[in-house]
């Protein structure tokens, strides 16, 4: 390598580093992003390996060889069969101020064509300033968004009944139909969990091909989500051909996972790889301890 000079060598171990950090491997230091991983100290590392080293070592006695591993800071979701990655699934998480949480369930049942019922953050974050920005113009949100009410006993509520700017709207139930814009796509994977989170499809692809992908309400969307389903569902008769006749009908299918999966959201920001490299990922939601230069991303 010439002193002072790009050369492939130099290009090459730039590709590397932007691997271990998840990073477009371009070769080229033209953003801000591998700038910030650039310049982070090794002091800073070092902490975070010790916390992540302690993750994992708190979540490796219990975990099942074959299960569904969610890991947030990577954004990313691995099948897992008798130990060895099957299928990694580009992932959109919680983004920091609605964080995708740490647990640990079982995948019980694969939704198509799903009902989306609305969480009761989303209502008040979400819904309901939509639905007043909508009546100030005259328009129907739920109409436009193929979504129904429901009074607190359950009874529905005609759209054009509902009054955006009375505090009551705020207990009211609302569910999204299945259709081909549902805020849960064509596929939503369930699992008992106190915080009511989910794996899902997504009507917005374009979310998958960004960089950063910290962009949801704490739920997981998952890319090639058919796939992953697919794999959860094997030996039941439902392949990709059978679940691509359904997303074309329309017909709602809840289909119960015959041995409940083992299923991870994990946390795991930094680790090693069986050839001897390490992988960093930002510390998006400063869990790691004395990284605070980490958590830029």
């Amino acid at each position: 390598s010439i002193p002072n000079e790009y050369d492939a060598a130099v290009v090459a171990a730039v590709k590397k580093f932007q691997g271990r950090h998840g990073l477009p491997p371009t070769g080229v230091i033209d953003n801000r992003v591998t700038v910030e991983a650039l310049n982070v100290p090794a002091a800073v590392r070092l902490s975070q390996l010790k916390a992540n080293l302690a993750r994992l070592q708190a979540l490796a006695p219990s975990a099942a060889p074959t299960s569904v591993a969610a890991n947030t800071p990577s954004a990313q979701v691995e099948a897992v069969s008798g130990g060895q990655v099957v299928s990694r699934h580009a992932a959109v998480v919680g983004k920091p101020e609605r964080p995708t949480p740490e647990l640990s369930s079982k995948v019980q049942e694969v939704n198509f064509n799903p009902y989306w019922y609305v969480p009761r953050s989303i209502i008040y974050k979400d819904l309901v300033p939509k639905g007043q920005e909508f009546a100030r113009k005259g328009q129907n949100m739920m109409a436009a968004y193929h979504m129904e009410a429901f009074d607190p006993a359950g009874n529905p509520i005609p759209s054009n009944a509902i009054n955006w700017s009375d505090p009551a709207v705020y207990n009211y139930n609302f569910r999204q139909l299945p259709w081909a814009e549902n805020s849960l796509g064509f596929i939503k994977i369930n699992f008992p969990n106190k915080d009511a989170v989910y794996m899902h499809d997504t009507p917005l692809k374009s979310l998958f091909g960004r960089n950063v992908r910290f962009e949801s309400s704490g739920c997981v969307r998952v890319h090639n989500v058919e796939g992953l389903a697919a794999w959860i569902l094997a030996g039941t008769g439902w392949d990709l051909q059978r679940m691509a006749a359904v997303k074309q009908s329309g017909e709602q299918i809840d289909v119960k996972v015959p041995k409940p999966l083992p299923v991870y959201f994990t946390y795991i920001s930094a680790w090693a790889t069986p050839d001897g490299t390490v992988n960093f990922r930002p510390d998006i939601y400063g869990h790691d301890a004395g990284s605070e230069t980490a958590s830029v991303n």
